[in-house]
């Protein structure tokens, strides 16, 4: 494997790829991993994921054909919508304000932004971006769902790649959470740079904090209490989800000291998801973990290319992608998927903050995992010590934003959030579920995969 280069004389000349080098030792690789993962510097850069669940509000119950999201996508749409023999890796347009669109296996519509050097800047280029997608979908009479999972309909898959093919029968030795996570979850995510190796910013206190505050912010932020017509007993049922997949591959990594060694031991002990190949068929032999594959499991070496692929495929609640990305909450309805970006910027803002926060989530103890995760996507905030630390949290959010940069309305909208819920004990997931208690019956059996 080899990239080609062109000399100032126009030669073309091969010049052998870093990363098409064999892994010689387990501790080569975790020192990699540890490297690309966790990019030391000062904090200053803020990237937003939107992802949304697609639907037709006429027929809420109806698959969406892919042509038809791909048509309403228009030049934002990854090629791969409608080509098999596209690049898989290939993207769309980029919006107005500059971020990309990609489509997750169920047909949710997923929004990127570019890494932004102020929040502000990220929080109004996602708005900017949401809303032209919006317009767009709604031209085609398609609407964005107001879950983080979808409550209409099961399961299915409607986009046609390898990865996710291989992904779906790898899940599916486990069980049915595989293609739920896939075809049925939506999340809001925030991507903050790592930190430095001391200081007010210390990547060590970053890492600590967002696994300290996580389960109270799942809980706070909890909005899938319905999935497929049913209630599911979950605030949460998407972190349920989460919770039920591949421990291996999803478990929350070590809050606990150096976190660039925890992650890289865990990402090693993950077994492989797929192996890309110009195949249609990317699976990986069974129960083989990449610490395998380095001591001659498979038919070739290991790469540094393999292992950066490999990285790709864990899910943990919080991903270390060079930057960290804050994976564990839920959707939102409406331009309320606003509000958990700017909590989560606002208390990794300053030292102060961040200590303010440990200290309010403390009396619940070490979030352990999956237990204290799988509380808080349960009970949403009817557990009156998670209520308390959530208001707590939004309180030192509300008295701190100013200085952590985020403008007025988004003050004002994580403000008119509290109000309605957190100081009340309530969470949206209680919005949905009075609403669905008005007509339906929430005694209906929950879906096995979720129960």
């Amino acid at each position: 494997m080899s990239e080609t280069t062109v000399t100032s004389r126009g030669t073309a000349v091969a010049e052998q790829d870093p990363l098409a080098e064999p892994i010689r030792t387990r501790a080569d690789a975790e020192a990699f991993v540890a490297k690309i993962c966790f990019k030391i510097g000062p904090p200053r850069l803020a990237g937003i994921e939107l992802e949304r669940l697609i639907y037709d509000p006429t027929d809420p119950a109806a698959l969406i054909p892919v042509e038809r999201l791909a048509s309403a996508l228009g030049r934002w749409s990854p090629p791969i919508l409608t080509s098999s023999t596209a690049d898989p890796t290939a993207l769309g347009a980029p919006l107005p304000a500059g971020s990309t669109v990609t489509v997750e296996p169920g047909g949710q519509v997923e929004l990127s932004t570019q890494a932004w050097g102020t929040f502000a800047d990220c929080l109004a280029a996602a708005s900017t971006d949401a809303d032209a997608v919006r317009a767009a979908l709604a031209r085609y009479g398609l609407a964005v769902g107001h879950s983080g999972i979808d409550a209409h309909r099961p399961a299915t898959r409607i986009v046609q790649k390898a990865r996710y093919a291989a992904m779906e029968r790898y899940f599916d030795r486990d069980g049915a959470a595989g293609r739920l996570m896939m075809g049925s979850t939506a999340s809001v995510q925030l991507s903050v740079d790592a930190g430095t190796e001391s200081g007010e910013h210390a990547l060590a206190e970053r890492w600590r904090t967002l696994h300290a505050i996580g389960p109270t912010l799942v809980a706070l932020f909890a909005n899938s209490p319905i999935y497929a017509g049913a209630p599911t007993g979950w605030h949460s049922t998407r972190q349920r989800v989460w919770i039920k997949l591949d421990p291996g591959r999803t478990t929350s990594v070590s809050a606990t000291g150096d976190p660039r060694a925890a992650y890289a031991a865990a990402a090693l002990d993950a077994r492989l998801l797929c192996l890309p190949n110009e195949s249609d068929c990317w699976d990986a032999p069974r129960d083989v973990t990449f610490a395998d594959w380095i001591d001659g499991a498979l038919d070739r070496p290991a790469t540094y290319a393999d292992l950066e692929y490999h990285l790709s495929t864990l899910f943990p609640p919080v991903r270390a992608k060079g930057f960290l990305e804050v994976r564990y909450l839920d959707a939102q309805a409406g331009d309320d998927w606003q509000v958990p970006p700017a909590v989560l910027w606002t208390l990794l803002g300053s030292g102060r903050l961040r200590d303010a926060a440990l200290a309010a989530v403390e009396p619940l103890g070490e979030p352990t995992w999956p237990d204290a995760w799988a509380t808080a996507a349960r009970d949403g905030l009817t557990d009156p010590g998670t209520a308390h630390a959530a208001s707590q949290l939004l309180t030192i959010v509300l008295e701190g934003a100013s200085a952590a940069g985020l403008p007025g309305d988004a003050i004002a909208r994580i403000s008119r959030f509290a109000e309605r819920y957190t100081f009340r004990g309530r969470t949206p997931a209680d919005d949905q579920l009075d609403h669905f208690a008005s007509t339906h019956d929430l005694h209906r059996e929950a879906p096995e995969a979720i129960s």
